[in-house]
């Protein structure tokens, strides 16, 4: 990791916007912040998620969950591929666990997060080529206008959004987590047509060769 980066990084694990400077007053952070973060000066993809989960939080490690293990599976690679820094730079919208809801689901991202920091992270990152969008918040942030209205819609147009001319190239995920199974069933295409280029796309990024 080059010198500019590593400071970059260094500014965002110790962050604490959200609990000492929320954008509503009214709701800090409940717990202490542990941004989690993986950047790096050679990576050539870049995962860009939601925030933390309970077991990530604990861990400190992106995607050490069973989340984790499905969005492994997607894209082809082992944990040891994953967590080399070479291979993958890993950018939540929100560095830290959010919370849950009443229910116990997460919460989304934190507000003050990405205001705060993306835009210096993607641009430290010049060299990074794809841009693999996990639910709707990385959608909106990656997207922009090229959003669909639902993200069903957002991933079933992967085709036009990843084909568009520009750099990095962008491809819309829905979220690993074993909540959207149905998701899944329900939506075939997903393992059938968009996992196949998926995985393409992830060998010839990390140099394989047939």
């Amino acid at each position: 990791m080059d010198e500019e980066l590593a400071e970059l990084v260094e500014r965002i694990r110790a962050c604490r916007l959200c609990r000492d400077a929320p954008a509503n007053p009214a709701r800090p952070l409940p717990h202490e912040p542990r941004p989690v973060v993986t950047a790096s000066s050679t990576a050539r993809i870049l995962i860009a998620g939601q925030a933390p989960g309970t077991r990530v939080h604990a861990t400190g490690q992106p995607f050490n969950d069973r989340s984790g293990d499905r969005l492994r599976d997607w894209l082809g690679v082992t944990r040891e591929e994953f967590y080399n820094p070479e291979n993958f730079a890993i950018a939540p919208m929100g560095f830290c666990f959010p919370g849950q809801d009443a229910k116990g689901s997460d919460l989304p991202p934190r507000r003050e997060c990405a205001p705060a920091w993306r835009a210096d992270l993607i641009t430290a990152m010049p060299q990074v080529e794809l841009v693999l969008a996990i639910g709707l918040y990385a959608q909106g942030w990656h997207l922009g206008d090229a959003r669909r209205a639902s993200l069903t819609e957002t991933v079933a147009d992967w085709r036009t959004i990843f084909m568009r001319n520009e750099i990095p190239r962008v491809l819309p995920l829905p979220h690993p987590s074993w909540r959207n199974t149905a998701w899944l069933k329900k939506n075939p295409w997903f393992d059938s047509d968009l996992l196949p280029v998926l995985r393409r796309e992830i060998a010839m990024r990390l140099d394989r060769h047939p």
